[in-house]
């Protein structure tokens, strides 16, 4: 399963430990220390890939999106042009705020350098998790959750909306992969026990077939997928990674310069074909045959692009383990965590703009008790939630957002001119995207969406 150089996946030791409770998608709101996801949890630093991405968004330039898996495979593609695709989903079980604003960002972002896009509204995990009525689910998901996405520029050509109860190809996927899943790992995963009901579960299996059904052959076929995320939802990443590979006829690793290719599941057939085409495109010599195996010295992408080929024949999946992004956590208004359920918390984008402003001129900021001890001492930009909302948000130009912090740290800048300037520069930005918003539900039939109620 893991370890693998060839395949970036987690190590063995991480992928159904106990140890992953500590992080629950259904629970966590805050990471403490980002550290430890690089250090225990095996994710990568995104910054030693930043120079090689062309025109990278704000959030990585920036360090918002801080680690990936796998995130190589996306910026090879979109260097070299080849087909890869981005996918997310939403719960819909409240309003839609600034930290949703973020994955959605990221999806269109990945769209514009060309990849094709999928955006699930999750129902079923909302059904079954918050129990939420199927016909909420459906007016959420549309009234919160796609109207805002079409807004913020998700395009009909090479994007795809669905619900994972109308998708027939999800729902089959998630129960070829539930033959792979069973209970002991996903309650260490996801901390399940005897109270959990069996439809919590099955969401769990379903999210991985959200994942991975953008490399199903009639979306495409195997491909590189990224899956942008903040760091409470990694579970879902290492289980689908873990089902990806339990999915495959063949594994695939490389160690010491030789691709190992193992036959896991694959019928005798399919094992006889790969070793003719192996044949065909590698040296005689370099190919060794064992009893269960084969041993390829050669590149490890040509070997796997052999592999995937036949498999693909021989009516297997051949997925690609998904790549993942992970994005820092937005602090709450009030300090703490930005909750749905803290409305103070939270701006939405369905927010009356005026009301939003509000907000932010009693937001926490990392200003000093007194006036005086701000033009000595200056303010501590990172424990400010307003100088947050522009460095996420509200400022796009990178020097003018350095220009601030600058100016904060000196002293030269009073919290209360900063929170205006925000105050205004949101309030512009929702009146700008809630009549964007109206536009976009004039617009749900080029997405196959029926906005009736």
């Amino acid at each position: 399963m893991g370890g693998r150089d060839g395949n970036n996946y987690l190590p063995d030791r991480y992928l159904f430990t106990p140890i992953m409770n500590e992080i629950n998608p259904w629970e966590s709101s805050s990471i403490d220390d980002y550290q430890k996801l690089f250090d225990e949890f095996g994710i990568s630093r995104f910054d030693e890939l930043l120079p090689r991405i062309k025109h990278p968004h704000r959030f990585m330039r920036r360090g918002i999106i801080f680690g990936h898996r796998s995130y190589d495979s996306i910026v090879d593609a979109m260097n070299s042009g080849k087909p890869f695709s981005a996918m997310s989903g939403f719960m819909p079980s409240g309003r839609i705020h600034l930290g949703h604003k973020m994955v959605m960002e990221e999806i269109i972002w990945h769209q514009q350098q060309g990849g094709t896009v999928f955006m699930a509204v999750a129902d079923m995990e909302a059904h079954s998790v918050r129990g939420i009525s199927w016909e909420e689910c459906r007016r959420i998901g549309v009234e919160e959750y796609i109207l805002s996405l079409i807004a913020l520029g998700f395009e009909p050509e090479g994007g795809r909306i669905y619900s994972q109860s109308t998708s027939p190809q999800v729902r089959d996927l998630a129960f070829e992969l539930g033959v792979k899943a069973n209970f002991s790992e996903l309650s260490a995963i996801y901390g399940f026990n005897g109270e959990t009901n069996i439809a919590h579960m099955v969401s769990a299996t379903m999210q991985s077939a959200d994942i991975l059904h953008p490399q199903l052959q009639e979306f495409g076929g195997p491909r590189p997928v990224v899956i942008p995320v903040g760091a409470d939802q990694d579970p879902h990443i290492r289980l689908t990674r873990g089902l990806a590979d339990k999915m495959n006829l063949f594994h695939v690793f490389q160690s010491d310069g030789v691709v190992k290719i193992y036959s896991k599941s694959a019928p005798e057939k399919a094992f006889k074909t790969l070793a003719k085409r192996l044949a065909v495109d590698f040296d005689k010599d370099d190919i060794k045959m064992f009893e269960g195996h084969i041993d390829v010295k050669g590149d490890m992408e040509h070997v796997q692009d052999a592999v995937r080929d036949v498999e693909l024949l021989v009516g297997g999946y051949a997925f690609m383990p998904p790549a993942s992004t992970y994005h820092k956590f937005m602090t709450g208004l009030q300090g703490g965590k930005m909750s749905s359920s803290i409305p103070d918390s939270i701006i939405a984008l369905t927010e009356e703009p005026k009301a939003a402003a509000k907000k932010i001129m009693r937001a926490k900021t990392g200003g000093r008790v007194t006036l005086e001890e701000q033009k000595e001492h200056g303010g501590v930009p990172d424990d400010c939630t307003v100088y947050e909302l522009m460095l996420y948000h509200l400022v796009e130009d990178d020097n003018e957002v350095l220009e601030i912090r600058n100016e904060c740290m000196s002293g030269d800048l009073m919290c209360g001119t900063c929170k205006k300037r925000a105050a205004g520069l949101m309030e512009e930005f929702l009146t700008d995207h809630q009549k964007k918003r109206e536009a976009a539900r004039e617009r749900l039939p080029e997405f196959g969406i029926d906005h009736k109620f």
